[in-house]
This record gives C-alpha cells, sequence and structure tokens, in this order.
C-alpha cells in the first residue's frame, strides 16, 4: 500500500443517506479478478443514461467535479453486500478519502484491507464541506487526525493500529513480512517429515 499522510484535494459532495455497494458498482461489472477498471462503472445507475450518456444532472459528471479525490456523503455509508469492488472503483476512479456520518462495519474493514481512508464526521460538519466550492482545496492530515478547510478544523477518531498501518503504508502481508526472520527461525525449528 501507499502510505497515506496529507491528503490535499478537492471534493464532491453527495449527500445522500445509506448509499449501498449495489449503488457504488452495479453487480453486472463485478466481472474483473483485478482492483483497476472499475472506476468507469462507479454510481454507474446514476452517472448514465439508460441510452449509456453520462446523465449531465449527476454530480460527478459536472466539469467542475472532475479530478476530486474526496468524497463527502451521509450516513450509513457502503451498506448492502460485502462486495470488496465497491472500495476499488472508489479507489480506481481517484477518490483517496470519503467522509460520511458512519459505514457498513464490512465496507469499513474492506476501506481498511485496501488502504483507503474512511472518515467519520458528525453531519454538521459534512454539510460545511459539502457547501465547498468546487475548486476549494479540502485537506486531510492523517497524522493529526485533521479535516481543515477555509478555516474549519475538524478532528476525527481512528483506530491506532490502522492509523500506522495507513501512515506508514502497510497491510497485513507486509506486517507479517516483518517478521519474516522470526517465521524462518521457527521453521527452521520444525522437524522434517520428508
Amino acid at each position: 500500500m501507499e502510505p497515506i499522510t496529507v491528503i490535499n484535494g478537492t471534493s464532491v459532495p453527495l449527500m445522500k443517506d445509506n448509499i449501498d455497494t449495489d449503488q457504488l458498482i452495479p453487480k453486472q461489472f463485478l466481472k474483473n479478478i483485478l482492483k483497476v477498471g472499475y472506476g468507469q462503472h462507479l454510481f454507474y445507475d446514476w452517472r448514465y443514461q439508460e441510452n449509456g450518456q453520462p446523465n449531465p444532472d449527476f454530480i460527478l459528471n459536472r466539469p467542475d467535479r472532475q479530478g476530486a479525490s474526496i468524497l463527502v456523503v451521509g450516513d450509513n455509508f457502503g451498506c448492502g453486500s460485502s462486495r470488496e469492488h465497491a472500495v476499488w472503483a472508489l479507489k480506481d476512479y481517484g477518490f483517496k478519502v470519503v467522509i460520511a456520518g458512519g459505514y457498513s462495519d464490512i465496507f469499513y474493514m474492506n476501506s481498511t484491507k485496501n488502504g483507503f481512508l474512511a472518515i467519520i464526521l458528525p453531519k454538521e460538519q459534512r454539510d460545511i464541506l459539502a457547501a465547498a466550492p468546487a475548486d476549494a482545496v479540502i485537506t486531510v492530515d492523517l497524522p493529526n487526525q485533521v479535516v481543515e478547510y477555509d478555516g474549519y478544523r475538524f478532528e476525527f477518531d481512528i483506530d491506532p493500529l490502522w492509523k500506522h498501518k495507513f501512515v506508514n503504508g502497510l497491510d497485513d502481508i507486509a506486517i507479517t513480512m516483518g517478521y519474516e526472520d522470526e517465521i524462518e527461525a521457527y521453521e527452521a525449528r520444525m522437524p522434517s517429515f520428508n
């Protein structure tokens, strides 16, 4: 995983509650076994009209929202099925962090396992971020656990273990490999049954 320390980016406000994984990435696009290529289908049913043309009324299709890396949403984000593809689609689209009022447990764990920062802030603070102009830069400072915008400073909580993993770019495999010497020593002590 790439380390996450400070993210400076523009945002997309999508202040809906209960955005589920079917809305994030519909089932017909789950055929790829790689973690890439899903971004083009993110929010597919909202982003595209029945004829396949982009829906000009959907915020992700607005020219002034292109390149945003921060998604600001309502409560209970990522509910529904356990598909890990939802996180892959958000990352592949270019989002680096989502700020919600809460997450389904499975979506949150999928986020942490895939190096995608999922922050919880109260509605009043999210409303301020959602009202930010399209060109406004929002700063997410993970080491100091704050979101800053236009003089506002919002603190957020994160499990110290996940913070350590994100800041240092560690996934479970990298942490296990940190014990490689101990693992090899243990294996050397085990009897051979050949």
